[in-house]
């Protein structure tokens, strides 16, 4: 029988390490979580699987960094969460990484039994590196960054900050939700891999309001977003896909501190469809659930 894996999302560092004085030391991991399902298509559930993870560097078939094993628990929703740094090492130091010498890429090999005849295996690219992280290597916590996360800036607040071609870059959440219960989408039937995307938000949106018959969706009421103040009018907000969105429930603590009317509630709407259903993220987790179903709606935009 065949067995698939779903990677959800590569997570910021533990919330109390986002803000790190100069002088500390990054904590070396990363979280990292996981659906697992069987050929059936059912969820692996309360159980064992085991898992090599290798952080690869220039390709998917570039030399292997580092190399760990983990024999993380799913929960009932099928969901494996470990911290990636503090598994069995196989080779390679983690704390040796430099973040800074991108790109670099995640294996993930799994055998749902929780062995080690991992009959799974997964190749993704970092596209953003955590800042904590990024920020030991380099040196410096600040390293030349413009901005900061909790920085109220581009109509919203900043909750991921990350470099990409030597570039610096971040996403931005809305200054308060949406709406407070919305459905996907009015329409359920399926749409494909033009919003299967795990990381790219806007091309998920746009492939939702595109459906024929579409008239309502937690899509739309992002993508019709604008906000305007003294720096500019900011029109191209998006429905976050599931990692963005995991990234941003993960920064509760920071945007509800900096926006007490803003505050980051427990369930949302992500823009990533899997199959005929959709994803919703909570806290640290994300599961799916019918379009129909009512969620909350909060909007982002890249910088």
């Amino acid at each position: 029988m065949r067995n698939t894996i779903f990677p959800l999302a590569l997570l910021v560092i533990a919330l109390s390490f986002l803000w790190l004085p100069a002088e500390a030391q990054a904590p070396q991991k990363m979280s990292f979580q996981a659906v697992v399902r069987n050929g059936s298509g059912y969820l692996v559930m309360n159980a064992p699987v085991g898992m090599r993870i290798s952080i690869l560097h220039d390709s998917m078939t570039g030399p292997a960094l580092y190399v760990e094993t983990q024999t993380p628990t799913t929960n009932a929703n099928g969901l494996a969460t470990m911290a990636i740094g503090e598994g069995t090492v196989i080779s390679g130091v983690f704390a040796n990484i430099n973040w800074a010498d991108g790109p670099y890429y995640l294996m993930t090999e799994t055998d749902p039994s929780g062995g080690n005849n991992y009959s799974i295996a997964g190749v993704q690219q970092l596209m953003s590196v955590p800042y904590a992280l990024y920020a030991a290597s380099a040196g410096s916590v600040n390293n030349g960054y413009a901005h900061y996360i909790g920085e109220l800036y581009g109509g919203g607040i900043i909750y991921y900050i990350y470099r990409e071609n030597g570039q610096e870059h971040g996403l931005i959440a809305s200054r308060a939700d949406l709406a407070a219960s919305s459905v996907w989408s009015n329409i359920n039937s399926i749409i494909g891999t033009q919003a299967r995307s795990s990381w790219d938000g806007l091309t998920n949106s746009n492939a939702i309001v595109s459906q024929l018959g579409h008239t309502t969706s937690a899509a739309k009421l992002c993508l019709d977003y604008s906000y305007t103040d003294a720096t500019g009018t900011y029109d191209d907000w998006y429905l976050p896909a599931v990692e963005e969105m995991n990234l941003l429930t993960n920064c509760a603590f920071i945007i509800d501190k900096f926006l007490p009317n803003g505050n980051v509630g427990l369930n949302y709407w992500t823009s990533t469809e899997y199959v005929n259903n959709a994803y919703f993220s909570v806290i640290n987790s994300a599961s799916e659930v019918n379009k129909s179903q009512l969620y909350s709606v909060r909007a982002v935009r890249r910088f």
